[in-house]
């Protein structure tokens, strides 16, 4: 499939930027190279410096967890440098006088905290073209988690885009797309959510959660395990194999379980009361009122005595005698 060429509308001749160096990382590799030259040539175009209190995040979000050492790593970098790459925004569609990020949110977050202006080429663009630059930029880069790009694909899906333009946004082949889509249809939100970005963990985990997420009574145990008191005291990665082990461990079906038989018992005067439960392998006997506890101690006392008389009528049933 033909990736539709965002980059060439967005790009205009101005003068250049000196002293390009880009403090962000992009991954040249296999088809982030094309993407990542039209990035370069982003630098190229005509910079404004923008007030960023005036610049607001995408209408579609594409991260899941803030990396607060990646973030103080390039604030530390742009405190020192500046800014080297500029952001890519657009006119706000719906209220005059702002914008609206398109890419570069984290070099907005340090603006602000460093209370300087951003550098950024605004550019006029519809909502299609906006998730398909903010895709591709995002698809250059090595740090999104295949659970990040599977959220944002559903999420541009569910605003109405078409898997093409999803495809395209993230450069995506038919298998990964696939798959993406069987882990959105299959975990709920508020559990992927709850996982987090998860950086190690790849697309293959992901889809054999999924298929286990199939049985019936998955979800339920997926939220519960979610919900626990510690689960959000682990790591992203350490979350996500807590979910995938409980799960996946076996879980004995309801007519399976042993049902328990109970009794009462109590002398003609009522001085005692017992509450027997018996499960076929844990028998109890509870003893209350006013001489449970006598009681209790005399019977304790005699366990040798009564259990030799239980052998002796075991023996004497076998026998006959």
């Amino acid at each position: 499939m033909a990736r539709r060429d965002i980059f060439g509308s967005v790009m205009n001749p101005a003068t250049p930027v000196a002293d390009n160096r880009d403090v962000s990382g992009y991954a040249v590799r296999g088809a982030s190279r094309s993407i990542m030259q039209s990035f370069e040539e982003l630098s190229k175009s005509s910079v404004v410096d923008l007030d960023p209190a005036l610049v607001d995040t995408s209408f579609v979000s594409d991260r899941m967890d803030d990396d607060d050492e990646a973030f103080q790593e390039l604030l530390a970098a742009i405190r020192e440098r500046g800014q080297d790459s500029p952001v890519l925004v657009r006119p706000h569609p719906e209220i005059a006088g702002r914008f609206q990020t398109v890419f570069g949110h984290r070099r907005v977050r340090v603006a602000r905290q460093l209370e300087r202006p951003v550098r950024a080429v605004v550019k006029k663009m519809d909502d299609e073209d906006h998730v398909i630059a903010q895709g591709q930029e995002n698809a250059a880069r090595a740090n999104l988690s295949f659970i990040e790009r599977t959220l944002f694909a559903d999420r541009i899906l569910k605003r109405g885009y078409s898997p093409e333009t999803v495809k395209s946004a993230l450069a995506l082949d038919d298998t990964t797309y696939s798959k993406m889509r069987t882990v959105t249809g299959s975990i709920p939100e508020q559990v992927i959510v709850a996982v987090g970005a998860a950086k190690t963990i790849g697309r293959d985990r992901w889809w054999q959660l999924a298929k286990l997420m199939e049985h019936p009574r998955a979800a339920g145990r997926a939220t519960e395990c979610v919900t626990s008191a510690d689960f959000a005291q682990l790591g992203s990665d350490g979350r996500f194999a807590r979910l995938f082990d409980f799960v996946s461990a076996p879980v004995k079906s309801p007519g399976s379980k042993l049902k328990s038989r109970e009794r009462a018992w109590a002398p003609r005067d009522k001085s005692v009361q017992a509450k027997i439960t018996d499960t076929g392998k844990v028998f109890t006997l509870a003893l209350k009122s006013r001489e449970a506890s006598p009681f209790g101690a005399f019977i304790s006392d005699r366990l040798d005595e009564l259990f030799e008389a239980f052998r002796a009528s075991e023996t004497a049933k076998k026998t006959g005698d």
